[in-house]
C-alpha cells in the first residue's frame, strides 16, 4: 500500500514535468508544417523576384532572367529549394532580402516592435472597452441603453476597416487636427525620453483604434450574452439568496465567469488581427510587419514574405499559450483538472 501511495504522486510530477516539454515540441510542430505549408503556397503564385527586377531594370532577355534565377536559386528543383529552406530554418537563417539588400531576420526584428505595439494596444482597447460596453448593456438588457451599445457594435462589426480608419482620419486629422494622419513618430521633431513615448503614442491612436473598434464589436456582443447567461445560473442565485451584497456578486460571480469566453476568443483571433494589421499598417504608413508583408508580395520578395509569415505563426501560437496561462488564473477549475 505504502508503494502505491508514493508511486501515485511521483508520476503526477513526472506528468506535469513532461508537459511543457510536451507543448514546446506541438508547438514546433506547428510552426514547421506552417512553414511547409507557406512555402508551396507562395511558389504556386505567378512570377518571382527575378521577373519583377527583370521588369524594372527594362532587360527581361531570356539570358538576363536565367542569371538572375540561378542566383536566387531559383532555377532549382523545389523540393531542393524546400530541403535549403528548412535547412536554414532549424539554424535560425531566415534567408536574404535581396531587394531590400539586408537579412530577413534583421528586417523582422527592426519592424516587429512597431507591430506588438499595434496589436497589443488595439487588443486591449477592443477587450476592456469591449467587456465594459457588454456588460453595461447586459446590466440594461431589454432598455434603450442596451439596444444603442448592440446597434453601435453591429455598425463597427459590419463596417470595412479601411473605411473605419479613413473616417478616422478625416475627423480627427483633417477636421479637428488633433492627431497624426500617419507614421510612427515625428521625425522632423527629434525627440527623446518621454516625449519620444508621447508622440508615439499620439501617432499610435488612430491605427489602434481602428483596429480595436471592429473587434470591440465582437467582444460587445460576447460579454452581452456571457452575463446574462451567467446570472441565471444557480451558483449566482444562491449567492443573492445569502444576502451577499449586488457589487460583490456583479464582481466575484458574474463578471469573472462571464470573461472566460472573452478570455479564448483573444487567442482565437489573435491570426486575424494580425491579418488586419495589414491594412491598418498600409493605410496609416505604420512601420510593421504588416505593411513590409504587403510590399514584399507586391515584390515577390519570397524570402522576406516567408520570414513574416512565419513569425506571425510564431506569434500567434505564443499569444494561445498565453491565454491558456490566463485562463488557468482564473478559472481554478483548469489548475485543478
Amino acid at each position: 500500500m505504502t508503494t502505491t501511495l508514493t508511486a501515485a504522486p511521483a508520476r503526477q510530477t513526472a506528468g506535469r514535468s513532461r508537459a511543457p516539454w510536451r507543448r514546446l515540441a506541438h508547438a514546433a510542430g506547428i510552426v514547421l508544417g506552417m512553414a511547409i505549408v507557406n512555402f508551396f503556397l507562395l511558389r504556386l503564385a505567378p512570377g518571382d523576384a527575378a521577373q519583377v527586377i527583370a521588369g524594372e531594370a527594362g532587360a527581361a532577355s531570356p539570358e538576363y532572367l536565367a542569371a538572375l534565377r540561378a542566383q536566387f536559386g531559383l532555377d532549382q528543383p523545389l523540393w531542393v529549394q524546400l530541403g535549403k529552406y528548412l535547412w536554414h530554418l532549424v539554424q535560425l537563417d531566415l534567408g536574404f532580402s535581396f531587394r531590400q539588400g539586408m537579412p530577413v531576420l534583421d528586417l523582422i526584428v527592426q519592424r516587429l516592435p512597431a507591430t506588438l505595439l499595434l496589436m497589443g494596444a488595439s487588443i486591449a482597447f477592443a477587450v476592456v472597452a469591449g467587456a465594459a460596453l457588454g456588460a453595461l448593456a447586459a446590466y440594461r438588457a431589454g432598455r434603450p441603453l442596451d439596444t444603442l451599445v448592440s446597434t453601435l457594435a453591429l455598425l463597427f462589426f459590419a463596417t470595412p476597416l479601411f473605411c473605419i480608419g479613413l473616417l478616422l482620419v478625416l475627423v480627427f486629422s483633417l477636421w479637428l487636427d488633433w492627431l497624426p494622419v500617419g507614421g510612427m513618430f515625428t521625425v522632423e521633431a527629434d525627440l527623446g525620453g518621454w516625449r519620444h513615448a508621447l508622440d508615439v503614442a499620439r501617432h499610435l491612436v488612430l491605427p489602434a483604434l481602428t483596429l480595436g473598434l471592429f473587434y470591440m464589436a465582437v467582444y460587445v456582443r460576447l460579454m452581452r450574452a456571457s452575463m446574462i447567461d451567467v446570472r441565471r445560473q444557480d451558483f449566482v442565485r444562491t449567492a443573492v439568496a445569502k444576502g451577499a451584497p449586488p457589487r460583490r456578486v456583479l464582481a466575484a460571480h458574474v463578471l469573472r465567469n462571464a470573461l472566460l469566453p472573452l478570455i479564448t476568443m483573444i487567442g482565437v483571433q489573435a491570426s486575424s488581427v494580425i491579418g488586419g494589421a495589414v491594412l491598418v499598417e498600409t493605410v496609416f504608413s505604420w512601420p510593421g510587419l504588416g505593411r513590409m508583408a504587403f510590399e514584399a508580395l507586391y515584390q515577390r520578395d519570397y524570402n522576406l514574405l516567408l520570414g513574416i509569415l512565419l513569425c506571425s505563426s510564431v506569434v500567434v501560437i505564443a499569444v494561445n499559450w498565453l491565454v491558456d496561462l490566463v485562463y488557468a488564473r482564473v478559472d481554478p477549475r483548469i489548475r485543478l483538472a
